[in-house]
């Protein structure tokens, strides 16, 4: 049986990896991909869809010496990119959910490469809210997927940016830091805001180049300038140097003394491979701890590991509510593209750890509870959804404090051809109830606007504070403030519009093929 549900990519550090800057706009998170091409005209005679397996590895540029990944040679061969852009409409023929709502006027010989190509080879259909319903259609060098996806190393400063406006006026500020990272050294803290990146204005300055540079660096050892101003107003000039960044999933495991009994509390970043054991340790400790409660700020959380989401959700609930109940079975096209039973297109919850990164076949600690509260917003995606959902499915209570989520219950098995991996939407997950639609997102139960001005973590912040009076109170606390600032923000949030700037990797439900 196919292992379903490995590799999330990670990791681009701080101040974000497809962070684009443009002078009258830009940024934004989701989606992603290679730009598209001019728009095509009627698809020539001599462009008829093949079998994928019949042209795969005919490379272009072909890989010579050993895979890492496999041991063996490469297995590419000498091709054209004709052939590759052939494999490509192949396959999504082949495995795309929306396969028959591809437009058939695309012609492989009005696109330059294989990924502009690919790039338009997707559904035109909207959402019920007027979305794209493929935002989420991209490709990635597969050397450097491999690499980020198993543990989430990567070169930057160490800090998480969110961009509250990526036109000018720009408003882009720190979301969170990683633990010992460049920027933790530095004690730069949430909410610290840029104001200049060697030397250009990054409120209203044009030039995007320098401040493009300093917002992604290409190597490790890379240094720049920032301008900084923290949330308590004070304003000061640093360098930061690049350095490999691994990124820690799970942070500030807490217990929290409320009138109604203690509340658990953790902030879970990403699904990795290497959350499984910080999660199994956070569970035991809160259940040490007798929580009667518990709030996983997953605010951030783009997604990942559908195992892994699993695991969590189990330990959530009880085994009693989840012994012989679907986590998420796979809805694929009509075709079945893997040839997957039933039974290996479901993904129970899991009551053993998976071998990632605590030895299989361990007995995951429970905390029972038939409620949980979730803190989300527009950048909680895919598997962090799946948790939602699946959770909600066999009854267990999953309250959302802050914006709307991303809306994306689909996921795909990631595929190399000739060097680059490409990610193509090749099934919807659906929880034991089988409900799956929520492309448009799962609003939340209590609209809170995210507050860049404390710790995450900390009581006072504004949606764990409302988490906490939600939970003590069973009602939702009204709004404590109407500024500018919280206004735009939750206007932003209500639509749906990530703030964050990551690899559109980082927003996945993902499944491998073994």
């Amino acid at each position: 049986m196919r292992d379903v549900l490995r590799m999330r990519a990670a990791a681009l550090a701080m101040l974000a990896a497809a962070a684009v800057l443009t002078a009258c706009g830009g940024g934004g998170g989701g989606g992603g991909g290679a730009p598209l091409a001019m728009a095509p005209t009627a698809a020539s005679g001599d462009e008829a869809i093949v079998a994928s397996s019949s042209v795969a590895g005919q490379c272009a540029a072909p890989r010579t010496g050993i895979d890492p990944d496999t041991g063996a040679a490469f297995p590419d061969q000498p091709g054209t990119l004709a052939t590759e852009k052939r494999w490509v409409r192949g396959w999504i023929d082949e495995t795309y959910l929306w396969f028959d709502e591809v437009p058939a006027t695309l012609a492989a010989s009005d696109y330059a490469t294989p990924i502009t190509y690919f790039s338009v080879l997707k559904t035109p259909g909207l959402t019920a809210a007027g979305r794209a319903k493929d935002r989420f259609h991209f490709t990635q060098d597969t050397a450097v997927y491999r690499a980020l996806s198993r543990n989430g190393v990567g070169v930057g400063y160490g800090a998480e940016l969110a961009f509250l406006s990526a036109s000018p006026p720009r408003d882009v500020r720190v979301a969170y830091t990683e633990p010992g990272s460049p920027a933790a050294q530095a004690a730069i803290v949430r909410g610290t805001r840029l104001l200049e990146i060697d030397g250009v204005d990054v409120v209203s300055g044009t030039d995007t180049a320098t401040l493009n540079a300093g917002l992604a660096p290409a190597r490790e050892g890379e240094a720049h300038s920032f301008k900084l101003r923290a949330p308590d107003g004070s304003e000061r000039t640093l360098t930061l140097t690049a350095a490999r960044i691994t990124r820690t999933p799970v942070q500030n495991v807490k217990t929290i003394a409320t009138a109604s009994g203690p509340v658990g509390y953790l902030l879970f970043n990403d699904y990795l491979a290497t959350a499984e054991a910080p999660l199994v340790a956070a569970v035991n400790q809160l259940k040490s701890d007798g929580i009667t409660d518990l709030v996983i700020d997953m605010r951030y959380n783009g997604g990942g590991l559908l195992d892994i989401a699993s695991e969590l959700a189990s330990m959530v609930s009880s085994g009693a509510a989840t012994t012989g109940a679907v986590f998420e079975r796979l809805q694929f096209n009509n075709k079945n593209p893997f040839n997957l039973s039933p039974a290996q297109a479901t993904l129970p919850f899991h009551a053993t750890s998976r071998g990632f990164s605590v030895p299989a076949g361990q007995a995951l600690p429970r905390l029972g509870l038939s409620r949980v509260t979730v803190l989300a917003g527009p950048d909680t995606c895919s598997a962090s959804e799946s948790v939602v959902n699946s959770l909600r499915g066999i009854g267990v209570t999953v309250n959302l404090v802050g914006g709307t989520t991303c809306g994306k219950p689909y996921g795909f098995f990631p595929q190399d051809n000739c060097g680059t991996t490409y990610f193509a939407i090749q099934f919807q997950g659906v929880n034991q109830q089988g409900f799956g639609d929520y492309s448009d997102g799962f609003a939340p139960t209590c609209v809170v606007p995210d507050d860049f001005g404390h710790a995450l973590g900390d009581p006072a912040e504004a949606r764990l504070a409302a988490a906490l009076a939600l939970q003590s109170g069973g009602a939702c606390p009204a709004p404590v403030s109407s500024n500018k600032e919280e206004m735009a923000l939750r206007k932003s949030e209500a639509a749906g519009q990530p703030y964050l700037v990551r690899s559109p990797a980082r927003e996945s439900r993902l499944l491998a093929r073994h």
